[in-house]
């Protein structure tokens, strides 16, 4: 997860950000601002926060050389109308004129240099040429996707000089995408198109091992019908690619991946819109003719997939949708995702204008800006422009705390049902379950990402402790997290901060990850004495213990007065708490240690309130208790 504009205080500060400004252009007119109005988010949250905003962006191919028809003065124009405000205009990019300009910044005004590709240095990524720019900046963001599969110095170099962070519209991308990757509802569909199978292997090859079916259209489908054995005219072919696309359909038939290839296709004699055409199957055209689009029959088929499926990502068009005679198989993909009910990503480039040109991009979830880049994601490369920015300290953690509840039978209903609802995302998941149900639950998780812990655990290793369980037992299980000094343990079983820092160290010793917990009762709340109570437990528990072990340690707040009452914190009491604590352990060690402690709340969180509160800036996730016991409200709360 990726630090945001959002984790940065930008008051008074000078922040550079790359832009994707890359718009089309004709006799100096922008024909198409979508790129621009991609970028107003961050650029006006970033002006609302007082922030002085010195953007950059290429545009064209201009070759390392000033080129006049590449000039980004006319988007400064354009920014001026969208913003409602003045925006300087550099005519260079680290010369006089842009110093001068960004010597007159005040707070909550904002500056374009000209095109950073005027510059040679750009696309080598030079080293001083990107310490230059950083020059421009207190703060590096990043918010061009489009060319963040670019180690160029304004998409990566400068990153290096400064604390970096993703603006709005690079959160979003990386989110979306990322979804279409990690955080998966079933059935699963994935729909290639475009004219070359080349461009496609590493991402058709990288899909098969995720989804549930595979689409292939456009120019590179008759590669595969001809590795089939069809025969295909004068359609697009790549001769040396044949093997290949035979050896990917035994691969998705040997992973059990349905692969659906079209059946007919609109053929003609001429690469032309008028040209007279037909519809035929697709294994049998003529040696004469050529394919340009999917015919009705497969439009019907691929459609039916789509509208059955629960996540559909698409790159690429299945015919020449820019000619109006052979539009009508992308149209009809196009039209199958906004009437899915699922989650609809359009993967950039010719996909994104197709369904623009069809007025259909607001029924998807999310059209990606980038071309390459979505592309390049999608194959599970890494992008420069999304690894140069900071990663977030901490990860939200959920845990389900089923106290006392379920026999193993009653646990394995609950996994097998939870799995069928639950898709991986960026927040981590656990499930503190009963002693009896722990190997049960651990077996039926392997693989999903959830973390399965342990409700308490003993400070020795071994001995004449009856009914106890020790680290060394839990570590057997393959246990990597425990809950310790629970609020009812403390109150009901005479739980002691002694007790729980013993179990600290033991914790740490055998590398399971302590949930620690602290709390105040209501009279303590009441007297106005809550603070002091919650910062000597947080002392007493983490006296002796290093820094380096503390860092990895997640505390949990649990109000006693919340547990099990049906009374919870208000949103702001809970934040308030967990910025004590945090105050107070930077007090224990420092703040870039304390930066680096999670801090759950755990009093009643429910469906209901679980964005409210989990969303609070100092709260990292949640100990959740009767709500964990269901499936489908344990899920809501996961997905706050």
């Amino acid at each position: 997860m990726k630090k945001t504009i959002r984790d940065i205080n930008v008051k008074s500060k000078y922040v550079f950000v790359r832009c994707d400004f890359n718009v089309p252009l004709k006799d100096g007119v922008i024909t198409d601002d979508k790129r621009i109005t991609a970028a107003l988010p961050t650029i006006r949250y970033l002006l609302d926060q007082g922030a002085r905003v010195v953007l950059c962006s290429h545009l064209g191919r201009p070759k390392g050389k000033v080129s006049p028809e590449f000039s980004l003065k006319p988007v400064a124009e354009k920014l001026r109308g969208l913003l409602g405000q003045d925006v300087l205009f550099a005519s260079d990019v680290i010369g006089e004129d842009a110093k001068a300009k960004h010597d007159m910044l005040k707070d909550g005004q904002a500056m374009l240099l000209e095109n950073v590709r005027f510059h040679k240095e750009e696309e080598a990524n030079d080293p001083e040429f990107s310490k230059k720019l950083a020059e421009f900046g207190e703060y590096y963001v990043n918010d061009a996707f489009g060319a963040a599969h670019r180690a160029h110095a304004s998409t990566a170099g400068a990153a290096a000089y400064l604390p970096a962070v993703a603006g709005f519209l690079m959160e979003k991308e990386v989110k979306y995408l990322g979804s279409a990757i990690n955080n998966v509802e079933r059935p699963y569909t994935a729909i290639m198109g475009g004219a070359k199978v080349s461009d496609k292997i590493l991402l058709i090859e990288n899909l098969i091992k995720k989804v549930d079916a595979i689409i292939i259209g456009g120019g590179m489908a008759y590669t595969f019908i001809k590795a089939k054995g069809g025969t295909i005219g004068n359609s697009l072919l790549e001769e040396n690619m044949i093997e290949l696309a035979g050896e990917l359909m035994k691969k998705a038939e040997a992973a059990g991946v349905k692969l659906l290839l079209p059946t007919d296709t609109v053929i003609t004699s001429e690469f032309s819109n008028d040209t007279p055409n037909k519809v035929v199957n697709i294994m049998e055209i003529p040696d004469n003719m050529m394919g340009l689009d999917i015919g009705p029959e497969t439009g019907k088929a691929f459609a039916d997939q789509i509208k059955a499926s629960r996540t559909v990502v698409w790159n690429g068009p299945m015919g020449v949708f820019e000619m109006s005679n052979y539009e009508a198989g992308t149209k009809a993909i196009a039209e199958a995702m906004a009437e899915c009910d699922g989650k609809t990503i359009i993967g950039g480039g010719d996909s994104a204008a197709a369904v623009n040109q069809f007025g259909l991009a607001d029924k998807m979830l999310w059209v990606s800006t980038g071309g390459g880049a979505s592309l390049e994601f999608l194959e599970g490369k890494e992008l420069p422009g999304v690894a140069c920015l900071d990663d977030k300290q901490r990860v939200p953690f959920i845990a389900g705390n089923w106290k006392m509840f379920k026999t193993v039978a009653e646990a394995e209903a609950f996994v097998n049902e939870f799995k069928k609802i639950y898709t991986k995302d960026e927040n981590e998941v656990g499930l503190a379950v009963p002693f009896l149900q722990l190997a049960a639950v651990k077996k039926l998780t392997e693989g999903t990402g959830i973390r399965v812990g342990a409700q308490n655990m003993h400070f020795e290793d071994s001995g004449a402790f009856t009914g106890e369980i020790s680290a060394p037992m839990l570590k057997e299980l393959g246990i990597d997290c425990c809950i310790i000094g629970h609020s009812e343990r403390r109150q009901y079983f005479g739980e002691t901060d002694e007790t729980v820092n013993k179990k600290l160290k033991k914790a740490y010793e055998y590398g399971i990850t302590p949930i620690v917990c602290v709390g105040e009762s209501l009279e303590q709340r009441e007297s106005g004495k809550a603070f002091e109570i919650v910062g000597n437990q947080i002392r007493a528990d983490f006296d002796s213990i290093p820094a380096d072990k503390a860092a990895g340690t997640v505390v949990a707040y649990e109000p006693i007065w919340a547990i099990g009452t049906g009374k919870t914190a208000t949103a702001a009491q809970a934040n308030e708490m967990c910025g004590e604590i945090r105050k107070v352990l930077a007090e224990c060690y420092d703040e870039q240690t304390a930066e680096k402690i999670r801090i759950q709340y755990g009093g009643s969180v429910k469906p209901a309130n679980a964005a409210e509160i989990l969303n609070q800036p100092e709260i990292d996730g949640a100990l959740v208790g009767g709500a964990s016991l269901k499936p489908e409200d344990f899920v809501k709360i996961v997905k706050f």
